[in-house]
């Protein structure tokens, strides 16, 4: 191994990062409950367009580190997209071939994504094939399987050093309510969840950590059963976020509340918060959203006061043919107009009974 490689590829990473300003957190209030303050950390402006952003960097500085990733060495990953196409951008900026295991279903926009860093996209038709695939084809070119699934609750410093938990609460200080009573987080990897639990604990907050899962995938089930053999022969519809198999970066242990979101309901509150913000957001941003407007009814049904602190994923641009294509909807089956009705109720006219069969 070159170890002067390796340090220009270090050096590369963080200067790249320096050159990065932090995510914006954006304030927003329900006109019902102007006490309540929602903050939205707007993950999507990282110049991949994704929360994985920041975990591309972690992972590929550990890799780094760990000696696994070298000069010429090609980095595979298993994904649904979005980290996919933040660590094509890593790898172009180190000059290494990336290959992206992906679902066959994944978004075109995404497709697109991790081909203009330079990645190939490896799509396999069963969402499962994704882990022995990249395993074959890391044992067949000699390269580095990055395992995003594995290693995204290790990589990360949860401690400091500008990870997302971190860089939110610094955000908050100024803030009326600086100490958030809920972060909520959907889990794909578990990674973030993770940091943040953790990053909570450490630092002695009263702060609580809401997880929401999408339907078909088993973090939830495992979160109340415990049986890490779960599977579900369905993958998530909501990229990104939902495994069909417990990951060992799931931490359930550092979770205070769990939801389950149904499908419709968290494209239902990616649109409302399209209406709020004026841009559009993925869905698993729409799933956080729902994670907020529970909690942001249970705070408000006893007279609470106090901020809720959640993240905007990704770009919704990214879901243009899928999530906010009508047609694309009816034929998933998802119809979110009951459940548009229903948030529009609760955010601009305050009906708590809105929200009562997901309380």
């Amino acid at each position: 191994m070159s170890r002067s490689w390796v340090n220009e590829a270090i050096n590369k990473i963080e200067a790249d990062f320096q050159r990065s300003a932090d995510t914006h957190l954006f304030k927003v209030t329900a006109p019902a409950w102007p006490d309540l303050h929602i903050y939205l950390k707007d993950e999507s402006s990282h110049p991949t367009g994704s929360l994985k952003h920041r975990l591309a960097r972690s992972l590929f500085l550990y890799g780094l580190c760990n000696g696994w990733i070298d000069e010429g060495r090609t980095i595979i990953e298993a994904s649904s997209g979005s980290t996919a196409v933040s660590e094509a951008y890593f790898a172009k900026l180190l000059g290494l071939p990336f290959i992206a295991v992906i679902p066959k279903h994944t978004s075109a926009e995404k497709i697109a994504k991790i081909n203009f860093y330079g990645g190939q996209c490896h799509l396999v038709d069963d969402a499962s094939l994704i882990y022995p695939e990249s395993y074959r084809l890391a044992k067949e070119t000699s390269g580095h399987f990055v395992d995003q699934f594995t290693f995204a609750e290790r990589a990360t410093d949860w401690r400091g050093n500008n990870n997302i938990a971190e860089s939110m609460f610094e955000q908050m200080a100024k803030e009326p309510f600086p100490e958030p009573e809920w972060v909520v987080m959907s889990a794909g990897t578990g990674g973030t969840s993770a940091t943040i639990g953790r990053h909570i604990r450490y630092s002695r907050m009263r702060t609580r950590l809401c997880v929401v899962d999408p339907e078909h995938s088993v973090f939830y089930d495992y979160y109340r059963h415990r049986d890490p053999g779960l599977t579900s022969a369905i993958g998530s519809r909501i990229e990104g976020i939902g495994r069909p198999r417990v990951e060992p970066s799931f931490m359930p242990d550092i979770i205070d509340e769990m939801h389950q979101i149904p499908d419709a309901a968290s494209l239902a509150a990616m649109l409302l918060l399209e209406e709020i913000l004026g841009r559009k957001c993925g869905g698993s941003s729409g799933t956080n959203f729902m994670g907020i407007l529970l909690k942001l009814k249970a705070m408000a049904e006893q007279g609470q006061a106090g901020s809720l602190i959640t993240l905007i994923c990704d770009q919704g641009d990214r879901y243009l043919n899928t999530y906010y294509d009508a047609q694309w909807r009816r034929e998933q089956g998802l119809d979110v107009t009951p459940w548009l009705d229903r948030l529009r109720a609760f955010w601009y006219r305050g009906e708590l009974d809105a929200l009562e069969t997901l309380s």
